[in-house]
């Protein structure tokens, strides 16, 4: 009995060695961004899926407007996105979004920038559904060389540099890493545009830059549809990230809140957008369409809801659930889950590490 005890506890110990051993190598050195993006099916010549009128009528949203320019932060290049992002336009009766108009921007962090059909794909999505929710704001597009973790800061502090940022949408994360909390300042910019970052496709656990108390994050619903095209119900998305940071301390703005089981730390997400590739979202590329979902879809959206605003900031989204007529702002989602850790895993009332404080119901935070 004694020597299998001492086997296990050798078992033990080599394990929790090899695991300690894993984190401490693991650093922003080996950080590398993903974009959580899913395609439903193949393509096709037609567009299908939630229609930017649709998704304005779930959320309420105006039809129009939009102030400003939403900063897309991605990785590689995409020589496409403006024909694409007309053709998206003029599918939806958009208004044209144009280098020559002055509405459409794109920033390559170095000249030589090589291209990522998997990148591009995120690249679609944002640009596009980003002009779907805020028509009249401009858009620009910061592309980093790659996704490394150094490489995208650098994208991240252009774009936290330009005057008339009205938001900055990241649609991409990874895991957390000790060094992060030295990093923050880098999401402060110089307009006091908010940045928003997707939390995850891999179900429960906590991403960065969604974990900075600097950034809203924004994880994942599914969103289901009547047969006459109306809204059913929303519910927790069963591969949204969320958690509790590691490495993160609790911000002021959820200290006063009250999050249950938090233990000090940074919560995640904040907010949620409906994310299911079965509810997703159809996107133009190369003369074809796709349906895409993923978390990396909310944050640009999310974005253009701050474009239509004023008002969204990390103090007021939790002010606004805080206060007596919540239900003004936020759509509470209180069913589904994205795993099997229990209450960190549950959609519920208040807040939850899925949905965080719910989907938007208007523009005005």
């Amino acid at each position: 009995m004694k020597k299998i005890l001492l086997f296990c506890a050798m078992v033990f110990s080599f394990l929790f060695l090899q695991t300690n051993q894993a984190q401490a190598s693991y650093h922003f050195s080996n950080y590398k961004g993903r974009p959580p993006i899913h395609v439903l099916g193949g393509a096709t010549k037609t567009p299908s899926g939630i229609t930017p009128s649709q998704i304005k009528n779930f959320y309420n949203l105006p039809t129009s407007g939009g102030h400003g320019t939403i900063v897309i932060i991605g990785a590689y290049d995409d020589s496409a996105i403006e024909k694409d992002l007309n053709i998206f336009s003029t599918q939806f009766n958009l208004p044209s979004c144009t280098t020559a108009n002055g509405c459409f921007t794109k920033h390559k962090m170095s000249a030589t920038v090589k291209s990522n059909s998997g990148w591009a794909m995120e690249t679609s999505l944002d640009i596009e559904w980003a002009h779907a929710i805020a028509p009249n704001a401009k858009i620009m597009l910061v592309e980093a060389v790659t996704p490394s973790g150094a490489n995208l800061l650098k994208a991240v502090d252009y774009a936290a540099s330009v005057k008339d940022a009205s938001a900055i949408s990241m649609s991409w994360g990874g895991a957390e890493f000790p060094e992060e909390t030295n990093l923050d300042s880098h999401f402060q910019s110089v307009s006091g545009a908010p940045f928003f970052a997707s939390s995850g496709d891999n179900g429960a656990g906590a991403s960065w830059p969604a974990a900075s108390p600097d950034v809203i994050g924004v994880g994942g619903t599914t969103i289901a549809v009547k047969s006459d095209g109306t809204f059913s119900k929303e519910t927790a998305w069963t591969g949204s990230g969320g958690g509790v940071s590691a490495y993160e301390k609790e911000p002021t703005f959820q200290n006063g809140y009250s999050i249950p089981k938090a233990g000090g730390m940074r919560a995640v997400p904040d907010v949620a957008y409906d994310a299911n590739p079965t509810s997703g979202f159809p996107i133009e590329r190369g003369g074809k369409w796709y349906v895409v979902g993923g978390t990396s879809a909310g944050a640009p959206q999310w974005a253009a809801i701050a474009a239509l605003g004023s008002g969204i900031n990390l103090n007021n989204l939790y002010g606004d659930k805080n206060g007596d007529n919540n239900g003004k702002y936020f759509r509470d989602i209180t069913a589904g889950s994205n795993g099997d850790c229990g209450y960190y895993c549950s959609a519920r009332k208040h807040y939850d590490y899925i949905t965080g404080l719910g989907s938007p119901l208007t523009d005005s935070f």
